[in-house]
Formats: C-alpha cells, sequence, structure tokens
C-alpha cells in the first residue's frame, strides 16, 4: 500500500446529500499526509474547508438551491449535463497546469471523469446510493431511454465527449459502470446485491469519524428518544410537523428531537410540548446514536445512519430515491413506510409503539448495525483509495 504524498483531487455537485457521505474519507486522506483539492460550488465551501482539504471553486448551475429541478427524468439529466459542460473549462484551468495523481468523483460530476480521461490520469467513482447491477439496463435504464427526449439527449452527450478531450466518447459506456467505484451506503441497500459486480463496485458502507462528536445530550428524564428528521431539502412540511407533534408530544417517557429544516418557520407549528425541542438543523448522527426510533424521509443517508446506529425507522419518502429506500427498509424488517397523505396522527404514534415493542424489529437492527459496521468505513476508503497510488 503506497504511503507516498500525493495529489488527489475530489470533484463534487453541491447537494448536501452527495457532499456528506464523502467528507470522513477526505478528512483521513489529509490526515495521512496527502495534498487533497476538493472542487465544488462555494455554497459547499465552509463543509469541505473544515476537512482539511483546499477548496477549489468550481460554481454549479445544478437548481440545489430551490430545488427547482425539471419534473422530467431526461429534463433532470439534461441540468446535470449542461453543470458538467460548464465546470470542464473550469476544471481545466486549474488541473490542467498541475494534474492530480488520482481523482475521486461524485456520480453527477460528469465532467471529472472527462477530466481525468483527458489527462490520462487514474479516476474513482464515489457513489452516495446505489450502484448499477447486472441486467439495471433491462430493468431500469431502457425505460428511461424510451421517454421523450432520450435521443437528443444522448446525441448532445456523445458531441460533448468527442470534443472535450475525453477517451470513452460513447454516452452509454462513459456513464455505465466504472472500472472502480467505492459505493459509501450499506450493501444492505442495495436493489439487487447479489448481481453488482464486485470486482469493481466495494461497498464500504457509511464513512463517518468526528462528524458523530457534535454534541448532543440526551436529557437525564428521557426514558426514550425519537428524532424526526425529513433531510435538508424537502423540509416545507409544517402540516406533517404539526401532525408529529400531535402523535408524539404527549407519549409518557418520550424525547422528541424535532429538525424543521430552512423552510418552516417554528411559528407555523403551534404549541410545542416542553418535552419537544425543534431546531432547523441537528446534528443527526449523534442524536440517532443515543435515540430509540427514528421518523425519516428515507433519504439513502438518514436510511443509512438509521441502519449504522441500529434504530428502527418510520419511513416518510418524499421524492427521487425516497419510496424505493422506505420499501427496502421494510423488506429489511426495520422499518415502517407511511406515505404523507397516510402519515395522520394515530397512524404514527401506532407505528412508532408498535416498532419499538417488536422484539424482531430489534433483533434485525443489530445485525444490520453490525453488518453496516463491519463494511470498514472510513479507514477502509481510504486504504483502497491509497491503493491506486501504488
Amino acid at each position: 500500500m503506497s504511503r507516498r504524498r500525493a495529489h488527489i483531487a475530489m470533484i463534487g455537485i453541491p447537494a448536501v446529500s452527495h457532499v456528506l457521505p464523502s467528507l470522513e474519507i477526505i478528512r483521513e486522506l489529509v490526515a495521512r499526509g496527502h495534498r487533497v483539492t476538493y472542487a465544488n460550488d462555494p455554497a459547499v465551501a465552509e463543509l469541505i474547508e473544515a476537512t482539511g482539504a483546499e477548496f477549489v471553486r468550481c460554481d454549479s448551475v445544478l437548481p440545489v438551491a430551490d430545488n427547482d429541478w425539471p419534473e422530467d427524468p431526461i429534463g433532470a439529466m439534461g441540468v446535470f449535463l449542461d453543470d458538467s459542460v460548464q465546470a470542464l473549462s473550469r476544471l481545466r484551468a486549474v488541473y490542467d497546469p498541475e494534474p492530480a495523481d488520482l481523482y475521486l468523483y461524485d456520480i453527477g460530476a460528469f465532467a471529472a471523469r472527462a477530466l481525468a480521461e483527458a489527462q490520462g490520469r487514474p479516476f474513482m467513482q464515489l457513489s452516495p446510493t446505489y450502484v448499477a447491477w447486472e441486467g439495471y439496463e433491462e430493468d431500469v435504464a431502457a425505460q428511461v431511454w424510451a421517454l421523450p427526449g432520450a435521443d437528443a439527449y444522448r446525441a448532445r452527450f456523445d458531441r460533448w465527449l468527442a470534443g472535450c478531450g475525453a477517451t470513452t466518447t460513447a454516452m452509454e459506456v462513459f456513464c455505465g459502470r466504472p472500472a472502480h467505484t467505492l459505493a459509501t451506503i450499506p450493501k444492505a441497500m442495495q436493489p439487487h446485491a447479489d448481481r453488482v459486480d464486485t470486482g469493481t463496485v466495494t461497498f464500504v458502507g457509511p464513512c463517518f469519524g468526528t462528524r458523530k462528536q457534535d454534541g448532543w445530550t440526551r436529557p437525564a428524564d428521557a426514558e426514550k428518544v425519537l428524532l424526526v428528521s425529513m433531510g435538508s431539502a424537502l423540509t416545507r412540511l409544517p402540516e406533517f410537523y404539526r401532525r408529529c407533534l400531535a402523535a408524539f408530544g404527549d407519549l409518557p417517557g418520550w424525547h422528541v428531537v424535532l429538525q424543521i429544516g430552512k423552510y418552516t418557520d417554528p411559528a407555523e407549528l403551534g404549541s410545542v410540548p416542553s418535552h419537544v425541542e425543534v431546531h432547523p438543523w441537528v446534528p443527526q448522527l449523534a442524536i440517532l446514536e443515543q435515540a430509540d426510533a427514528f421518523v425519516t424521509h428515507a433519504g439513502m443517508g438518514g436510511s443509512s445512519e438509521g441502519l449504522y446506529t441500529g434504530v428502527p425507522m418510520i419511513a416518510v419518502p418524499q421524492a427521487a430515491d425516497q419510496p424505493t429506500n422506505a420499501d427496502r427498509l421494510v423488506e429489511l424488517g426495520v422499518a415502517r413506510r407511511i406515505d404523507t397523505e397516510d402519515a395522520t396522527a394515530e397512524a404514527l404514534r401506532t407505528a412508532l409503539l408498535e416498532l419499538t415493542a417488536d422484539p424482531e424489529v430489534a433483533r434485525r437492527s443489530a445485525e444490520l448495525r453490525a453488518a453496516a459496521r463491519a463494511e470498514g468505513g472510513t479507514a477502509r476508503a481510504a486504504d483502497l483509495i491509497e491503493e491506486m497510488l501504488g
């Protein structure tokens, strides 16, 4: 294994759910003595700089600030292509004079692979969500490519590849399975895990470190703790939060931590019981390490943290991969799924009491917690990255 000091470049997108999973890996690589640069939008500069990496400004045109994404899948894919097209020239201005020894990149940062190929440098994808499996093209991709506008999108992508210096000039191959991928999710969350090529994909599990030490103290009089957190993006849910207060606000012995995000005014919640904390943002992992249950939107980050800490979950999916994740958590035996329209106070309370009283849920939660931690996390990810430098 190489321990030589190398220049490792990470290239990402500014969605917080894509940035957080990589941060502890970056922090570990810096601690091992490598020079690490991290190219991303200024919106996430503070998160990146806290790892010790050198922040490289690369403004993004992705609509992560207001979540104003196109509704159709082809339109959404087009936004990512637009972002990579405009980002590549910025990246080349920084990295062509001094290429990195290895490029790490988020699944949405196409420009990173194009840059690495143009420079003849090795690259490794970091996936904060599930990866393609054998048969994915028939199971999923074929449906996307049959949508209106798909042919034009593919042609535009191919034209960009042909002119940007990449050596892979067919979109299907370029966006397919890279030779090296680290999946920073529990393998238990991966659909068709038995059909994933483990020669190119390594599941290292959630990668945590000092972030989980962020402070939260469980109140001395709390017999049980419930965390309600719907992530960082689709959190404009005042009616749902009011239902949570109605469901859990008068449960004897329960202390509730309610994260409402930056889009909901606490005044919209009405009266808040004394044993309920309300915050725009919380140190989620630190709370889950001490919690007894978790109401989540079932984003991959929250789902992974729930499995990693062995906390039973009530999944209330909102969009994107969340319905699939919610169903997977139910299949694993550690969650109940309640869609937003069905999330009455009575349904939420019943689900909580059933989950936390079920010994089989407790057994499965403990089993999956052990499995997630055994995957190696941050240290294993850093080891594998260093192997590519050898």
